[in-house]
């Protein structure tokens, strides 16, 4: 099932992009302009482990592929600043098994993504969960939910996850509550191998 952008992620389907994106330090500028707004490579150095001139030359390298673009000046006119073109981004391996180039580009972004991420839970329960008040620990934590499924259901059930995230990533910030915090939702989509298909009911497991 074709499921709409609800998100209003930029959609990267060229191979060269999606090679282009796969670096660290290119991730974190994405990561970084999505979060805080626009900045100048010389801001943005500090967050994405590199020098400003080497920022400078990713972010150029990004606008190239129209990731990123030249943002409103700030207080210096004479520096640069730049904004990601959308909230955030997606891709997907081509369904044309010959499109070899393009499967093995989305390979590679996929498994930056996954290296980028990796640590993301342990830090957070070691750095961040300690000091959350109840209300907010009551909500957070890993849930690790094993489903029996076809594809076509397993579709149907991100398009249903990004009916209900799309209302909140896409509102106005004027529109948010008051005491609304930022929250990382990481979703791992996770299909078997055809070995690993024992009959039984789908396994659950959650840790708060």
């Amino acid at each position: 099932m074709d499921s709409p952008n609800r998100l209003g992620d930029i959609e990267i389907t060229d191979p060269q992009a999606m090679r282009a994106l796969a670096h660290p330090v290119r991730l974190a500028i994405l990561d970084r302009l999505g979060r805080h707004g626009p900045a100048t490579a010389t801001q943005l150095a500090p967050d994405v482990g590199a020098t400003p001139s080497v920022t400078s030359w990713h972010l150029r390298h990004l606008a190239g592929f129209g990731l990123v673009r030249d943002s409103e000046p700030g207080p210096d006119r004479r520096q640069r600043r730049w904004e990601a073109v959308a909230r955030g981004f997606r891709f997907e391996a081509p369904q044309d098994q010959a499109d070899e180039e393009g499967r093995s580009a989305a390979r590679v972004l996929s498994q930056q993504m996954f290296l980028r991420h990796a640590e993301l839970p342990s830090r957070w329960a070691v750095e961040v969960e300690p000091g959350l008040d109840p209300a907010w620990r009551r909500s957070a934590g890993l849930a690790a939910t094993r489903l029996v499924v076809s594809a076509e259901e397993l579709a149907a059930i991100e398009d249903g996850i990004e009916r209900v995230l799309a209302p909140y990533v896409t509102r106005d910030p004027a529109e948010r509550r008051s005491d609304a915090r930022g929250v990382q939702l990481l979703r791992y989509v996770l299909p078997e191998g055809t070995e690993e298909q024992p009959e039984q009911t789908g396994q659950t497991g959650q840790a708060r």
